[in-house]
């Protein structure tokens, strides 16, 4: 462990984003073609033993594969039961309900971006208009009913010819902005506010409930980025939604973690300690705590969960091991390292060879 406790807790940034998926393996072939999520950091089957607060009390098996982008950003930790079938919304999700509603894919030419989904089919929900801050963006749906917002973005790791990075930001339903702030800035550090808005938004129309009137405030972070992966997972945002004149349903009311849908947004931190004290202080107890190492196979850890004021999960990993080349059996331990020194270009270069068409 770093050295460095006066600087902990260490939330570097989103490190992925949970899915919860009938059939992995085809969610992550669609993934890979659309959103270049195509460098695998573990496929492991296992049962799901510490998250039985989430899981109707019973350990469940499961199927996950966490997958990246190498132009940067957050990944996809695409999660599927393999004794159980996976519980559908069983009502139509609408912008401002609790929960995570988009996950926000980065993108270098919104345009190009569109015209590819244009033509290869995509469930296009709305056409690249300006959001309340100026930049271009529209949304999409996957097959499985989850829907992704692209945006312009000048945030990267290492640029190549595909069209979109990884994970940008999560959009959130919540019932009270303010109490939510108190995790999200207070927490997380999303301190920055780029917009703050009340009104009904042009921009949204065309999305499930996007016609409400809604509180919408975006936020991200100010600070220049510390820690082992903070080149690769970029800046990132949270977009926060409160409904004004409705009542919102929750998400995942009635469904378990792993059900169908978003079933998480997981930041990657350092000092994992310092930060359950920095929760527990703040009103957002860790409800899970892996406490010593998980071990996935190809990567290993220390994960933990708290609720956010209205339920929504947020997972933190403090990771201890990575793959760096996994058919010649290297990995690579971090729990020596210095804190805030981000691990050499060249170690994700050599990740992004374990590339799956």
């Amino acid at each position: 462990m770093s050295q460095n406790n006066g600087n902990l807790p260490i939330i570097t940034g989103i490190q992925q984003v949970g899915i919860g998926v009938a059939d992995a393996k085809e969610a992550w072939a669609w993934y890979r073609k659309f959103f270049k999520m195509d460098v695998p950091v573990f496929e492991d089957a296992a049962t799901a033993n510490l998250m039985t607060k989430y899981t109707s009390g019973k350990a469940q098996e499961r199927y996950a594969i966490l997958a990246l982008n190498m132009q940067g950003g957050g990944g996809f930790e695409i999660w599927q039961y393999t004794k159980k079938t996976p519980i559908a919304l069983g009502f139509e999700m609408g912008l401002g309900d609790l929960g995570i509603f988009a996950v926000k894919i980065r993108t270098k030419d919104i345009q190009k971006t569109y015209d590819f989904f244009v033509k290869e089919g995509v469930e296009i929900l709305s056409k690249p208009v300006k959001s309340p801050c100026g930049r271009s963006h529209f949304y999409v749906k996957d097959p499985y009913g989850n829907i992704f917002e692209m945006i312009e973005s000048n945030s990267w790791f290492k640029l190549n010819q595909d069209n979109t990075g990884g994970v940008a930001g999560v959009t959130i339903g919540v019932r009270d902005i303010e109490k939510a702030l108190k995790l999200y800035q207070g927490i997380l550090g999303y301190t920055s506010i780029k917009s703050d808005q009340t009104d009904t938004f042009e921009d949204l129309v065309q999305l499930p409930g996007g016609k409400e009137k809604f509180r919408r405030v975006l936020i991200n972070r100010l600070e220049n980025r510390v820690g082992a992966f903070s080149r690769l997972l970029c800046k990132t945002e949270i977009e926060l939604f409160e409904l004004k004149d409705k009542e919102p349903k929750k998400i995942f009311a009635d469904r378990d973690w792993g059900d169908l849908g978003f079933i998480h947004v997981c930041f990657d931190v350092t000092g994992m300690k310092q930060l359950e004290k920095k929760c527990e202080q703040a009103g957002f107890p860790f409800t899970v705590d892996s406490s010593n190492s998980f071990d996935m196979g190809k990567a290993a850890g220390h994960f933990s969960y708290c609720e956010d004021p209205d339920g929504t999960l947020i997972e933190f990993v403090e990771t201890h091991k990575i793959p760096i080349m996994e058919k010649w059996g290297w990995f690579y331990s971090l729990k020596q390292r210095k804190a805030e020194k981000p691990l050499p270009n060249w170690m994700f270069s050599l990740m992004s060879l374990n590339r799956k068409k």
